[in-house]
């Protein structure tokens, strides 16, 4: 049979492996490629496969393919096309999607990976969920500037981030390249419960999360310049009481790493914004962002 990880420990039609957090139990009949039929059991961070009889579990045929293929290779083959097959599997599981095991799933026959024709039922559990409620604004004094309802026209937001005040910092790339980093505020709230579970905020704390959003005036990191290019932006999390300067500053001070390649930034402090970006024009195909000013704290 087919592994499950790089670690399997077999005894016979038994296969022993750490899994993640989730709890399964289904019988599957296996695939075109491999019609071995298995039942599989996962708890606390493990998973049993047990191997037993094809008959329980047999795979589905969706249909017939008829093939456009020359005269040989059909007598070669013995026949004029394929069957679609997919496999069968029937029993449930409940996965951990971040909430802490929210997300149910109930499998109920043949698994196509395509909704119209897949028999499978799912639901994220609403008494789990987080709702969220509001995305707001605020000055780098940490006044309130805007805040965006749910469900809103976010080319609205758009406009109300674009206008709100924010602070500027330069700053030292790897590399001794001198950029910008424009900084907001924003701040994000969730509260417990979704559908008839949202009684439950009444008694849940909200989540409320301040963060601050970056915008870089050049490409950051070892991958700058290249056709996978460099960081152009990110948020991260702001501390209680943490003032813009002190959250980049902290980010500044500690090693950052880019597909396995560490590198580090020297914080510089406060500056003016950058030089507003000047874009290529629609007869250079590469729309490469050129202003040697915006590189200049």
């Amino acid at each position: 049979m087919n592994r499950l990880t790089d670690n399997d420990k077999n005894f016979g039609p038994l296969t022993l492996a750490k899994w993640s957090k989730t709890f399964s139990a289904y019988i599957n009949s296996g695939d075109d490629e491999n019609r071995e039929t298995y039942l599989m059991l996962v708890a606390f961070g493990w998973a049993l496969r047990i191997r037993v009889f094809n008959w329980l579990c047999r795979p589905w045929r969706a249909r017939w393919v008829e093939c456009n293929w020359d005269s040989e290779t059909v007598k070669r083959l013995g026949r004029s096309g394929y069957w679609e097959i997919h496999e069968r599997r029937f029993g449930f599981s409940l996965s951990d999607m971040g909430n802490g095991y929210d997300f149910f799933q109930c499998f109920l026959g043949p698994q196509t990976h395509d909704s119209s024709t897949t028999q499978s039922w799912s639901k994220h559990l609403p008494w789990k969920q987080w709702d969220h409620v509001r995305h707001s604004l605020y000055t780098p004094t940490g006044g309130h500037f805007y805040t965006e309802q749910r469900r809103s026209d976010y080319s609205v937001f758009f406009d109300a981030k674009e206008n709100c005040p924010k602070v500027h910092f330069g700053f030292e790339d790897y590399d001794g390249e001198l950029i910008v980093a424009t900084c907001c505020i924003e701040e994000r709230e969730w509260h417990k419960g979704s559908g008839w579970f949202k009684w439950l905020r009444w008694f849940a704390t909200p989540k409320i999360n301040r963060s601050l959003d970056l915008a870089f005036s050049a490409e950051v990191g070892p991958e700058k310049g290249s056709w996978k290019g460099g960081t152009i932006g990110h948020g991260i999390d702001m501390l209680p009481n943490e003032s813009p300067k002190e959250a980049f500053q902290r980010y500044c001070a500690k090693t950052h790493e880019r597909k396995g390649r560490q590198y580090n930034l020297r914080f510089i402090g406060p500056c003016a914004p950058p030089a507003p970006r000047e874009y290529a024009t629609a007869n250079n195909s590469n729309y490469r962002i050129s202003d040697p000013a915006q590189k200049t704290p």
